[in-house]
């Protein structure tokens, strides 16, 4: 046998997902870094005021609880602190300092170091020194500090504070850091000059060093579209010098796209709209600028033409910048190179495209190997039963125990291919719960009774206790049965010789069932391969206990499904303890039995009354099962191999009863045979019985409205088929 198997793609799409996040961080910090660059307070020259915008801006960007701005004594003794910004108070403070003797592995680190990144801030060796007069008072896990310098002399730094859990610091997070140190750089260069020529020439000055500094290419362009200056970044991205690119239209390096134009047009319409609307209400409180920011801007995604000839992926966000008068005057344009990005969208799509095609062909693979099993488990299981009940003759005791043998290796690989076709369906997200209010106590006796006999041929001892609060249960019938007798499966034949138990309790949220054993136990080491599909934990052993390995693995994904879990706990030679818990779920409808489990009937079969059976089969060995068996204990049975005659069988036959396979079903015009039987009244009560492979599934059920009575699922038990013959012929 074959087992394909499916590569999960969470980590894809969380990777994905991270990207866009990082993308509109980075998104954000450019807008912030330039509302700052334009800021008027700038150009006032009053450094306190710059200095509060500047950490009022870089705490809620990043989002960290404090910013603060210290600088050098004019001894170079300290550093103090000049403005502190807190998040949750959204106050300004000021005043602490930090003598440089006794921290000399940070303020080191400030001399030799662009950025000081520190993940866990108490325990890396550049911030350390600070943990227990500073940090630790403070509740500070994880610090971003970046140098200001002035004239290539470092000045001070600026300290973004973060509390609660560590915090691990981005490259884009740096790179802002940074650009934030800058700008306090150039506020103290603007606030040493008094003159308003110089805070002029200044303000020029502080547009060029964001200009030249910034890690995005940034390209100022004239009305008529042609480049007035481009910063290194933008030429290193186009691949041509300053002087080369000066004096071009700015579209004949970027790809363009229909539409682009009218996009160009609504935001010179927006900004002069804008314009009159200022000019008429006067100045905009800071809510309303931010969402000028955002009508004054445009972004998208757009290839550029590199001198060598190749395609480089890019964000570009284009805004205007006024004249003195408010008239749009320059187009600012702010490319970021993001190939990388967009090669690793490309390869996440190619590896989630392969991905679905080998789910698919999973799928279609496990649909065939069930089909192609089941066929000949339905003649080994079938024939095996009927020499067990001696239709043809007696049976030696040599020839008893060969017959039984092939019936219990064939419900073996029967169990293993429900467990395969089980797993696989929950793993591709196709199963589906049918959730609805269930007795505690009618499952607990179910499963106990079930292993019974099993634990009885060990001599184990079987007990379950039953909190009295926990009497109902919400949770899918036929699955929850399934992951009980996993369990309680699993701890007997893990357990040689002592006892096994199941104990139900209510807990606040919800409901545990905990089997609990005395048997061998599980080695730490292995704890981690408990769930994985297809592992064997006694591999070591010459796999002294025998089975496919899917138990486990299913019962926990089949949990996690109803929104509970599977945990445990094992110490090795004293057994084990695996805990299911089911949440307190919202059920709505009413409790009506959605399809009921086969009652086991162990007494003889239904002699009957000359009764005819119709049986519609396409499968031969399935139908000589059958009609042999019901000929045998009297009834007459009519077998037809499709569904061309049906109709024509049932006048002529006037059956009691009709067993009809249900892949035939599938055949359009066979359906409209069943609706065409179910409109005459003679027939509309007539008993169909379909015989499936597997479980139908709900919408299986749904597709019949009034076809069909009842279903057996192939290989077909003869209690299963006595409890239908008693059903409706008794």
């Amino acid at each position: 046998m074959q087992v394909l198997s499916a590569r999960d793609i969470t980590e894809q799409n969380q990777a994905q997902e991270a990207l866009q996040i990082r993308e509109n961080g980075r998104q954000k910090q450019s807008q912030k870094l330039l509302q700052l660059a334009r800021s008027k307070t700038f150009q006032q020259g009053n450094l306190n005021a710059v200095l509060r915008e500047i950490t009022e801006t870089a705490a809620r960007t990043l989002l960290v609880e404090r910013v603060g701005v210290w600088l050098y004594n004019k001894e170079r003794s300290k550093i103090e602190c000049i403005d502190l910004y807190d998040l949750s108070t959204k106050e300004h403070t000021f005043g602490k300092s930090l003598l440089k003797t006794n921290y000399p592995a940070y303020f080191q680190a400030l001399e030799e170091e662009r950025s000081i990144a520190a993940h866990d801030a108490r325990n890396d060796i550049r911030t350390q020194e600070l943990s227990e007069s500073y940090l630790s008072v403070l509740g500070i896990t994880s610090l971003l500090d970046a140098p200001i310098w002035v004239e290539g002399r470092l000045v001070g730094v600026v300290c973004h504070e973060h509390i609660g859990e560590g915090r691990q610091w981005t490259l884009e997070e740096e790179t802002f850091a940074g650009s934030i140190a800058d700008f306090v750089t150039l506020a103290i260069e603007a606030s040493e000059r008094n003159v308003v020529q110089e805070a002029l020439r200044q303000s020029e000055a502080q547009f060029r060093a964001i200009f030249e500094r910034s890690s995005i290419g940034i390209g100022l362009i004239d009305m008529k579209a042609q480049i007035v200056d481009t910063n290194l970044v933008l030429c290193e991205i186009l691949g041509y010098s300053r002087e080369e690119v000066y004096g071009k239209r700015f579209t004949d390096y970027i790809s363009t796209e229909r539409g682009d134009l009218k996009l160009y047009k609504q935001l010179m319409s927006r900004i002069r709209t804008d314009l009159k609307r200022t000019s008429r209400v006067g100045f905009q409180p800071s809510e309303h600028q931010e969402q000028l920011v955002d009508r004054h801007r445009i972004e998208m995604e757009r290839r550029c033409l590199h001198q060598n000839g190749n395609l480089v992926w890019t964000h570009i966000s284009v805004s205007v910048i006024p004249d003195s008068n408010g008239e749009p005057e320059f187009f600012l344009a702010m490319i970021e190179d993001i190939t990388k990005r967009k090669q690793t969208e490309l390869k996440l799509r190619a590896s989630q495209e392969a991905a679905e095609a080998a789910n698919r062909a999973k799928s279609e693979f496990l649909a065939t190997m069930s089909h192609e099993l089941r066929t000949p488990l339905n003649a080994i299981m079938g024939l095996s039963q009927l020499l067990q009940q001696e239709i043809v003759g007696s049976l030696n005791e040599k020839q008893n125990e060969y017959v039984n043998s092939i019936y219990s290796s064939g419900e073996h690989l029967l169990a293993l291919i429900n467990d395969i076709l089980d797993l696989s369906k929950v793993e591709a997200g196709k199963e589906e719960l049918l959730l609805s209010s269930l007795l505690v106590s009618d499952l607990c006796n179910y499963a106990i009774w079930t292993v019974r006999d099993r634990a009885l041929e060990k001599g184990l001892q079987l007990t379950h206790e039953i909190d009295l609060e926990a009497d109902i249960c919400i949770a899918d019938e036929r699955r929850i049965k399934q992951m009980l007798l996993n369990l309680l499966t699993n701890a007997i034949k893990f357990t040689p010789a002592g006892q096994v138990s199941l104990v139900v309790k209510k807990v606040p949220q919800g409901i545990t069932f905990t089997v609990s054993d005395t048997g061998i136990g599980i080695d730490s080491n292995q704890f981690e391969f408990l769930f994985e599909p297809f592992q064997q934990l006694d591999s070591q052993l010459n796999r002294q206990y025998e089975g496919t390995g899917l138990g486990l693995a299913l019962t926990r994904k089949l949990a996690r499904l109803h929104g509970g879990d599977v945990t445990f706990t094992s110490t090795l030679g004293k057994g084990s303890q695996f805990t299911l818990f089911l949440p307190n779920s919202v059920y709505s409808g009413d409790e009506a039995d959605e399809g009921a489990d086969f009652t086991l009937f162990s007494s003889s079969p239904a002699i009957s009354t000359n009764k005819t059976i119709l049986l519609v089969e396409e499968e031969e060995n399935t139908a000589t099962v059958l009609q042999d068996y019901l000929h045998t204990i009297g009834y007459q049975v009519k077998w037809i191999d499709n569904g061309n005659d049906f109709l024509k069988q049932v006048q002529n036959l006037q059956p009691d009863l009709v067993f009809f396979d249900f892949q035939l079903i599938r055949d359009v015009s066979i359906l409209n045979l069943l609706n065409v039987l179910r409109q005459q009244p003679s027939w509309e009560d007539l008993p169909i019985v379909m015989m499936t492979l597997s479980e139908p599934l709900e919408e299986e059920i749904t597709m019949l409205p009034g076809n069909a009575n009842d279903y057996l699922v192939k290989p077909i038990r003869i209690v299963q088929l006595e409890s239908v013959l008693m059903r409706y012929l008794s």
